[in-house]
């Protein structure tokens, strides 16, 4: 599964901060559960390549399993060779977009200006995320998606709850990626299953699905 078609099955990314390893095949199976077709581990988690790893080998081909906060083109080959599929940033590189694609992975770099996605989709991004969120809010995200040309995918993240899905979809969001409130260390997984089906239930009215 590719991102463009991740995100048209169901337009959330799951991002697990914090997790472990030997909890994430078992988190990672509650969220897939609820409907989650992409699964981020940032890479200031607890050995995140080990976390990819099991994961990518748990799901194969049916989830996109990646990494998030990589930032340079070592790291991106990294997550690679741990089988990840997809590399997530909170800022837009060049290099790391660059070397993301020629290895064949998705990419998904940070943009919070025109500027920056503009640059974004010149070097070869299909979708960007608009990072941080909160500080962009629904206005910025409605007038960036004015000049924004409409294939490319713009994903708010950041203080993205079940409550402001709609509305950020109405400013242009296609899709979302979730921290926090869906995943955070010390969560039960009945915690995180809930947290991921009131997501998924949001996402299905916000999108119209």
């Amino acid at each position: 599964m590719r991102l463009v078609e991740a995100l048209a099955t169901r337009p959330l990314i799951a991002i697990l901060r914090g997790v472990a390893p030997d909890e994430a095949v078992a988190v990672g199976q509650v969220l897939v559960d609820a409907g989650f077709s992409i699964v981020e581990v940032p890479l200031n988690s607890p050995q995140p390549l080990d976390s990819i790893a099991r994961l990518a080998q748990a799901f194969g081909e049916r989830v996109l399993i990646g990494a998030g906060t990589v930032t340079t083109t070592a790291e991106v080959k990294a997550v690679a060779d741990a089988g990840g599929r997809i590399v997530i940033s909170p800022h837009f590189d060049e290099a790391v977009v660059t070397m993301a694609l020629g290895r064949g992975l998705d990419v998904l770099p940070g943009c919070m200006t025109p500027s920056e996605i503009f640059a974004a989709r010149r070097a070869g991004a299909e979708a960007v995320k608009i990072f941080p969120a909160e500080v962009v809010g629904m206005a910025g995200v409605k007038a960036l998606r004015s000049v924004l040309p409409r294939d490319l995918k713009i994903l708010p993240v950041g203080g993205i709850s079940p409550e402001n899905m709609a509305e950020f979809a109405r400013a242009g969001a296609d899709g979302f990626g979730i921290g926090s409130a869906l995943y955070k260390p010390g969560m039960t997984l009945e915690q995180i299953a809930r947290a991921g089906e009131r997501f998924v239930a949001a996402g299905a009215v916000a999108f119209g699905a």
